[in-house]
């Protein structure tokens, strides 16, 4: 791996980081540090002077040449002690420049030890400072030397370099580590998990890819769960998928002779139209129309298998009439049941809409409604309304069943996952509220609970071929451009 694509991962940006602030760190410390080292100097020499001048208090006078030696030994150019309230200078050489500046060590701050020792960690001009304190063992009231600032700095750089190679190599020490228990800890179960997303994706339809979590931080193993479930649903929902797309292929074929066997039987219905029986009269055509509307149905039926809805075909469709049909075909299954239908659709409403496709929606609605009251045993009423304003036609069908399960209205509009009673598929209100769509309109619960549900179909006049999906209009009714 090159240099370039190490510090680009994960690892290699954590142990530039961690050297990183732990040297921020460690500069932190050495400020304080240095400023400690530079004290403890300046005492040191202070010490130095004062054991120096005892050999002058010892004896009255002193060589020339015992005295230097002193002050050399002491570091310092000369020396003055007071005692008693008396300022004496007890040992002194020539001075080779003027005093730069005094620190008094005696009161000296934090902050003010830190701002002189890195006055004079970077000034490299050679200097002479006075520098005050206090007596060891108080051998009087203070101390007072003169001193050059260069050995002074020549040390404190060594202290400085030998502090910052220290703190480099503790730094690397400990990214190191940091390094290796990252990667353990974190970049390990994180490839592991990449790794495990890799090999699901190229068979998500495959079990026994899904991720089994193992890690160990906490963090992790969240995500390890988390991704799990993703994986367990939607391997689960491949799986229906496949099966659907099965069931798809064979719900066609037997459409496909269905309509055959419904064609065969619609060629006898003609024949029972021409019969003098009148109760074969009343009959008839209505045999015809439900033969008629289960052609279409298969017909609609292939080609829903091959993931396409017809386009409607557009006219002006009086609504009265439609949901009488609607109407009157339900009440044949009801029997004696109490279950009681109202209409509420002005006789001079026409919707402009496909007659079989609005029709198919009506008695989904219709049907499911009455197959919910019935369910419960009770009476019932279910109402079908009409109303329009300027922009569009609202179709409400409501009823006073026991309201929708709380699966049915989550999955509502989903085919094979709202179905709501037993044996039904979900596929009614699925193919309904398409087929609302393909008329640029909408299919909407209104509201669903103990009281009953209502659902209501919105059609709108402004309606473009583009929102139906290149919907056909017949110029020939002359009703269509309602």
């Amino acid at each position: 791996m090159s240099l370039s694509r190490f510090i680009n991962t994960l690892s290699g940006r954590f142990l530039i980081l961690t050297v990183i602030f732990v040297m921020a760190a460690e500069i932190m410390i050495f400020m304080p540090s240095v400023a400690r080292f530079r004290e403890d100097f300046l005492l040191s020499r202070l010490e130095r002077a004062q054991i120096a001048s005892l050999a002058l208090l010892a004896n009255d006078s002193l060589d020339m040449d015992l005295e230097d030696e002193l002050l050399e030994n002491a570091g310092v150019y000369n020396v003055v002690l007071r005692r008693n309230e008396i300022r004496q200078l007890v040992l002194s050489s020539p001075i080779p420049d003027q005093i730069h500046a005094t620190y008094d060590l005696r009161e000296a701050t934090g902050f003010e030890l830190i701002r002189d020792a890195m006055v004079t960690l970077f000034d490299p001009e050679e200097r002479v400072i006075r520098v005050i304190g206090d007596p060891v063992k108080q051998a009087g009231l203070l101390i007072e030397v003169t001193l050059p600032t260069a050995p002074l700095r020549v040390a404190m750089l060594d202290y400085g370099f030998r502090i910052l190679l220290l703190s480099a190599v503790i730094s690397f020490i400990t990214a190191f580590l940091l390094f290796l228990a990252v990667r353990a800890l974190l970049v390990r179960p994180i490839k592991r998990v990449v790794g495990a997303m890799t090999s699901y994706t190229q068979a998500p339809e495959d079990a026994r890819r899904i991720i089994e979590p193992s890690a160990k931080v906490p963090e992790l193993r969240e995500a390890e769960i988390a991704l799990k479930v993703m994986e367990t649903e939607l391997t689960a929902s491949l799986r229906q998928k496949e099966r659907l797309a099965q069931l798809g292929g064979a719900v066609a074929k037997v459409s496909h002779d269905l309509r055959n066997i419904l064609t065969t039987a619609q060629l006898f219905t003609d024949r029972l139209e021409m019969s003098d029986d009148p109760a074969v009269t009343r009959s008839a055509p209505k045999l015809v129309n439900s033969i008629q509307r289960a052609v279409n149905l298969c017909e609609t039926t292939l080609a829903f298998g091959k993931a396409e809805e017809p386009a409607p075909t557009l006219t002006g469709v009086r609504l009265a009439e439609l949901v009488g049909e609607v109407i009157e075909g339900e009440r044949l299954s009801i029997g004696d049941f109490d279950l009681s239908f109202s209409e509420d659709i002005p006789a001079t409403m026409v919707v402009r809409a496909d007659h079989e496709q609005m029709h198919r929606v009506l008695s989904n609605l219709v049907r499911n409604a009455r197959q919910a009251i019935m369910a419960t045993g009770k009476p019932g009423e279910i109402s079908v309304a009409g109303r329009e304003d300027e922009d569009e036609w609202v179709i409400s069908v409501t009823d006073t069943g026991p309201g929708l399960p709380p699966k049915a209205r989550e999955y509502l509009f989903q085919p094979f996952q709202g179905g709501t009673r037993k044996g039904g598929f979900g596929l009614g209100l699925a193919i309904s509220a398409e087929l609302a769509k393909g008329h640029g309109g909408r299919l909407v619960l209104e509201r669903s609970d103990e009281q009953g549900t209502a659902f209501a179909i919105h059609l709108p006049k402004g309606f473009s071929h583009q929102d139906a999906g290149e919907a056909s209009v017949n110029e020939s009714d002359p009703q269509a451009a309602i």
